[in-house]
C-alpha cells in the first residue's frame, strides 16, 4: 500500500500532466485562431484584388459594372442615333457643369447639377460633347397660367425623337407641393419654379432621352420630371424675349382643336451650338 508521501507525489504528477495538457490545448487553439485570422485576411485581399481588377481593361466587364441604366431604343425614329453615354460606377454625383446653348435668339447659359440627377447630367454632357444639340430647334413653347416652358432637344423638331437611347428616371426632390393629392393616385402636383431645367419624358417609366425644358415662369406639374440644373439669369432674359414673341398655335391630338397657349414659338429658337465649359 502506498504511503501518504507517495500518494501526494502521484497526485502532484497527475495535476502537472493535466496542466500540461491544458496548456497544450490552449496553445493549439491560439495557433488555429491566428491561422484562421490570417487565412481570412488573405482571402479578403484576394477578393478585393479580384473585384478591383474585374473589367479593368475589359470594356465588356466595365459595361457590366455600370452606374446608370441607360437603354438602347432601336425602335426610335431618330436622325441622330447616339451611342450610350460613358457609364462609370459610381456615377459622379457632385459638382456642376456649365453649358451654353447658343441660339438664334441669344445665348442660354445652363448650370447642370450632378447632385440633383447624376445619370441625367452624365447623359447631357455626353450629348453636348458629341454635338448632338447643334442645329436642332426648340420645337415647343407653352405659356399658360400654370405652365410656362420652352422645350428643346428633339433632332426631328416635332417632339417625337431623341438620341436613340433612354435614361433612368430620377424623380425630383425638394419641390414645393401644389394643391391637394389626386384622389386616384394619391400624388400631389409640384411647383417647378422659374429657372428650373428639367428632363421631358413621355409619361412612361424611364422614357427620358434628349428632350429637356426650361421653365421661364413658375409651373405646376406632376413631380415626374428630373430636375437636373438651372437656367442662368441671362438665359432667362432670352427665354422671356421668346415668350413675349408669342406662340404659333399647335393642335390638340385628341380633338384637333387649336391650342393657342401651346405650340411652336413665333420667334424661332435654333440651337446653333451647345458648348461645355
Amino acid at each position: 500500500m502506498p504511503s501518504n508521501e507517495q500518494r501526494r507525489q502521484a497526485a502532484k504528477r497527475k495535476l502537472e500532466r493535466q496542466l500540461a495538457r491544458r496548456v497544450e490545448r490552449a496553445r493549439k487553439r491560439r495557433v488555429w485562431g491566428v491561422g484562421i485570422t490570417v487565412g481570412l485576411v488573405v482571402l479578403a485581399v484576394v477578393v478585393v484584388f479580384v473585384v478591383t481588377n474585374i473589367g479593368g481593361d475589359d470594356p465588356e466587364n466595365a459595361a457590366n459594372n455600370s452606374g446608370c441604366d441607360y437603354q438602347d431604343s432601336p425602335q426610335e425614329d431618330t436622325p441622330k442615333k447616339m451611342e450610350l453615354p460613358p457609364n462609370p460606377d459610381p456615377t459622379p454625383a457632385t459638382g456642376t457643369v456649365n453649358v451654353t446653348m447658343k441660339t438664334s435668339q441669344g445665348d442660354i447659359a445652363l448650370v447642370l447639377d450632378r447632385a440633383k440627377a447624376p445619370c441625367t447630367v452624365q447623359s447631357m454632357v455626353h450629348l453636348v460633347e458629341k454635338k448632338f444639340f447643334d442645329g436642332t430647334n426648340c420645337h415647343r413653347m407653352t405659356n399658360s397660367a400654370n405652365l410656362k416652358v420652352l422645350q428643346c432637344g428633339d433632332p426631328k423638331g416635332d417632339g417625337t425623337s431623341g438620341p436613340g437611347y433612354t435614361i433612368p428616371d430620377e424623380k425630383p426632390t425638394g419641390l414645393a407641393s401644389a394643391g391637394e393629392p389626386d384622389p386616384q393616385t394619391g400624388q400631389s402636383n409640384a411647383t417647378y419654379p422659374r429657372g428650373v431645367l428639367a428632363m421631358a419624358n413621355t409619361g412612361q417609366p424611364h422614357s427620358g432621352g434628349s428632350q429637356f425644358f426650361m421653365v421661364f415662369g413658375d409651373s405646376v406639374l406632376p413631380p415626374n420630371y428630373a430636375v437636373f440644373g438651372t437656367v442662368a439669369k441671362a438665359g432667362l432674359t432670352t427665354l422671356d424675349k421668346v415668350a413675349a414673341g408669342g406662340i404659333t398655335p399647335g393642335q390638340d391630338p385628341q380633338t384637333g382643336t387649336p391650342t393657342p397657349e401651346d405650340g411652336a414659338p413665333v420667334l424661332p429658337v435654333k440651337i446653333t451650338a451647345a458648348t461645355k465649359s
